[in-house]
């Protein structure tokens, strides 16, 4: 059937395709490998298909390789780091599933370190077992985000657009079809027409004035879905790296974690240890942990910054397996043989996103999500180190299967697309961007309170209320309208749950509480504000943790 738009915007071009992938990261483009055999995939990105977390990521890959490991033992350790909110099923479905992906992505060129032709395996913090892969010592995301550019850029059943910006999904009888864009290039407006859509934008961490995210890190994925009638879940979570470089760029640099899973300790700023007070596994404690030692050392001691001090790794060791954080470091006139390096916290990572079960479906016909905009309950309240690239590769595997038996768009479909009306989406100016960053890191933080949280939601919540609405606003004002709504909505969730766990750290409400033990799900109410529900953790039986 050909598509009749041209009575109502002659100037907005049909692309029609079997499954359209929004995001160019691990996830997305893993995806749309594993759906071309089901017909043409169109992934669009709106900056370069490299501009994604995927390639600033220094850390490695979690796999279990027998005889001192297995998926048992590393589903232990990532449902320790979640703190009673992982999902069984989905961990299991991680740590069993993960190696075959990863022997998978090594089949498409991905080079992991190696010593006699045995992956080289170290170990990280809250990790058990030494297990964690790496390429390069330390870029490994960027040799991911190499290997799957290259084979999606020679895949002849795969198309990229990049700088598109996808403004709204397209519902038809709730079904999702396909996703009004942008090419920002050119100002082309564009209908994309698509039996499946798979979202896998990334987090949020450019939601944050400090992250070690590029700023296309903005929740859009998680926005679109929202407004198209999705569920988001546990979005209070947000996971704060331990060390980020202390400075003024974005994205900060990262210090891997793996430089003190290798000897590298943690002083405050009066070169005292500290982080034994607050864990018995000091600097090998999750990321939650670390974070929030580091903030309230330097809160105590009125300081800007904690120090790395790397100088107890023997310096052929440094080099050998950081060679990049060397280079990193040097460029900026920092010398990590003599001096201990400067760093904080940073946003890094959302545990919580699009709702979706084991197969990346969303709840919403023909939507799919992958990666990290997308939320299994894998994670819980805290993510596992090097658990986040495993997690695109698994899932966004499943997902692609899924969307391969979605069936053809039927006729009465593909005529209602014809004459849907591009509906209006909001538009916030671009220079309130900066005011949401700085709100979410004073307000919305590593460590929070209900007063703090409280005025943070009204002003966020003013900011949607002022926002315009136009069909096709431009790309910024979208942008920076996803901020906003994705903010409110970490805001009102961390508000609403009133106990400390994992990632969540509140003053007024610091202990666990057994009866907050679930899920913290939201959707859009019909008067467009916001409604809470709880879904109760999912256990095997006999528990993964027995």
């Amino acid at each position: 059937m050909v598509l009749d738009y041209t009575a109502h915007d002659s100037e907005v071009a049909i692309e029609r395709v079997r499954c359209l992938v929004i995001g160019s990261g691990a996830a997305g483009l893993w995806t749309a490998l594993h759906a071309a055999d089901g017909g043409p995939v169109l992934v669009i990105t709106k900056a370069t298909v490299t501009e994604s977390s995927t390639n600033y990521a220094q850390g490695g890959i979690a796999i279990s390789t027998p005889p001192e490991d297995s998926p048992e033992l590393h589903a232990r350790d990532t449902l320790a780091a979640g703190a009673g909110l992982c999902d069984e099923p989905a961990v299991a479905v991680l740590t069993r599933e993960g190696p075959r992906r990863v022997a998978e992505l090594m089949d498409y060129g991905a080079q992991f370190d190696q010593i006699d032709g045995q992956l080289l395996c170290r170990r990280e913090a809250a990790h058990t077992r030494s297990r964690i892969i790496h390429a390069m010592g330390d870029a490994t995301g960027a040799e991911v985000q190499r290997a799957l550019t290259e084979a999606v850029r020679k895949h002849p059943g795969i198309t990229v657009w990049e700088f598109t910006q996808a403004l709204r999904l397209l519902v038809v009888d709730g079904e999702v079809v396909g996703a009004d864009a942008v090419r920002t290039a050119t100002g082309e407006r564009v209908r994309i027409v698509a039996d499946v859509t798979v979202l896998a934008t990334g987090g949020v961490g450019a939601l944050y004035k400090v992250t070690t995210n590029p700023l296309v890190a903005n929740g859009d994925g998680m926005a679109l879905a929202l407004r198209a009638g999705a569920t988001l879940e546990d979005m209070e979570f947000v996971q704060f790296h331990p060390t980020a470089l202390a400075c003024d760029e974005t994205p900060a640099p990262l210090l891997t974690e793996a430089i003190r899973g290798e000897g590298a300790i943690l002083l405050n700023t009066r070169g005292e240890r500290f982080l034994g007070r607050y864990h018995p596994m000091a600097e090998l404690a999750p990321r939650d942990v670390v974070s929030r030692a580091e903030f309230l050392e330097m809160e105590r001691l009125g300081a800007e910054w904690c120090l790395l001090d790397l100088r107890p790794i023997p310096r052929e060791q440094m080099v050998a397996n950081f060679p990049h954080v060397l280079q990193m470091l040097s460029e900026r006139g920092l010398d990590a043989f003599a001096q201990a390096i400067p760093v904080r916290p940073a946003a890094h990572f959302v545990m919580g996103g699009i709702a979706t079960d084991l197969d990346g479906w969303t709840g919403l016909r023909r939507l799919y999500a992958a990666g990290e905009c997308a939320c299994t309950g894998v994670h819980g309240a805290n993510r596992l180190a090097s658990n986040s690239l495993l997690e695109g590769l698994v899932f966004g595997y499943r997902a692609a299967r899924a969307a391969r038996g979605e069936p053809p768009l039927a006729e009465d479909l593909l005529a209602a697309v014809g004459k849907l009306e591009p509906a209006a989406v909001p538009a916030v100016a671009p220079a309130v961007a900066e005011q949401v960053r700085q709100l979410m890191w004073k307000r919305v933080g590593i460590v929070r309170d209900a007063e703090g949280l409280q005025a943070a939601a009204e002003e966020l919540g003013n900011l949607r209320r002022q926002a315009s609405r136009s069909p096709w606003p431009s790309c910024e004002e979208a942008e920076t309208a996803n901020m906003v709504d994705i903010a409110y909505v970490i805001a009102r969730a961390a508000l609403a749950r009133q106990e400390s766990r994992g990632a969540q750290y509140r003053t007024d409400f610091p202990e666990t509480r057994d009866q907050w033990r679930c899920h913290l799900r939201v959707r859009r109410s019909p008067d467009g504000d916001l409604e809470f529900s709880g879904r109760p953790v999912a256990l095997l039986e006999p528990s993964l943790g027995e």
